[in-house]
């Protein structure tokens, strides 16, 4: 008889759409020290992110601090780092708030300024029932043109997309996309199962285990500071390699645990490394503070370990 050989790597057998490419980043919004946008330093840190990696850049989520800058301030962002990064990499700008008048308002603002999609939030606070989330996501995909990704976040907003209202979502043809931070397995796969939503985490621990089910990718606040390293885990699970996918979802842990499970908002810690490693940030905005110098300084050496050995 004959050996056989074994089977040669190949990419990941399932089917998954990507509108927005694989590698995603929730950038920060960088401020000047007297806390105004500074649109110069969004310029440097969009290029330096997608020169190292990321498909696609998040503008105004919550990372951005979106609950805090203006409509033109989001408008002006989106702008300029269009005009930075090009067709280099997808702008999705974030659009999100609890008023379905506003979204629509900002929506069609991000549209003209060129931005290639939206990311939508659920309602948060007024805990609508899901009749009325569907509608409100509807209404606004209903509005313009561009492709939508929905951001399920009960934890923040208060309530969930339920994966029954998602099915329905989806048979809108603008509605293409999931941040799934709803840390519900089951669900999202239910979801994945029936339908052709990219799912993208917004959850950083989970980037492997989501894309090795089907997702499309992520949507990474630590991307902020690592960019390559997250892509090179997507990279050798696609070339078959997964456990040296896992080995380096593993290496990026002890930084993902300090940077969004600290305490501490995301922006925060983000901030705070970025301000540390000399990279474009400066200040968050009231309510929020800045992380103080012990924070900072566990960031950097977490940071410093990991791009020792990755």
């Amino acid at each position: 008889m004959t050996p056989t050989s074994p089977p040669s790597p190949r990419s990941h057998p399932l089917p998954r759409p990507r509108p927005f490419g694989r590698a995603l980043c929730a950038m920060v919004t960088p401020f000047t020290e007297e806390g105004l946008l500074d649109l110069d330093g969004a310029q440097r840190l969009a290029e330096r992110l997608v020169s190292e990696g990321c498909d696609g850049l998040v503008l105004s989520g919550t990372t951005g601090e979106s609950p805090t800058t203006t409509d033109a301030e989001k408008s002006a962002l989106v702008r300029a780092v269009a005009e930075a990064v090009g067709d280099r990499a997808a702008i999705v700008a974030g659009i999100g708030t609890a008023d379905t008048r506003h979204c629509v308002q900002l929506a069609l603002e991000a549209e003209k300024a060129g931005a290639d999609g939206l990311l939508v939030v659920t309602p948060y606070y007024s805990r609508p029932p899901q009749d009325a989330v569907e509608a409100h996501f509807r209404t606004i995909a209903d509005a313009g043109a561009l492709p939508l990704a929905l951001y399920d976040i009960p934890g923040r907003t208060g309530t969930r997309i339920e994966p029954e209202t998602m099915l329905r979502l989806a048979e809108h043809p603008r509605i293409v996309a999931v941040k799934d931070c709803a840390y519900d397995l089951l669900g999202t796969q239910k979801v994945l199962a029936a339908t052709e939503l990219a799912y993208y985490t917004g959850c950083d621990e989970y980037v492997l285990a989501l894309y090795a089910i089907g997702g499309a990718g992520y949507i990474s606040t630590v991307a902020n500071a690592t960019p390559r390293h997250f892509r090179a885990v997507l990279d050798a699970f696609d070339a078959g390699d997964t456990d040296e996918a896992a080995r380096l979802m593993q290496l990026t842990i002890p930084l993902t645990e300090l940077m969004m499970a600290s305490g501490l908002p995301g922006t925060v810690t983000t901030k705070a490394l970025l301000g540390a490693l000399g990279l474009p940030a400066g200040p968050v905005r009231a309510p929020l503070q800045p992380a103080g110098r012990e924070t900072t300084d566990g960031l950097l050496t977490a940071y410093e370990r990991l791009t020792a050995v990755a």
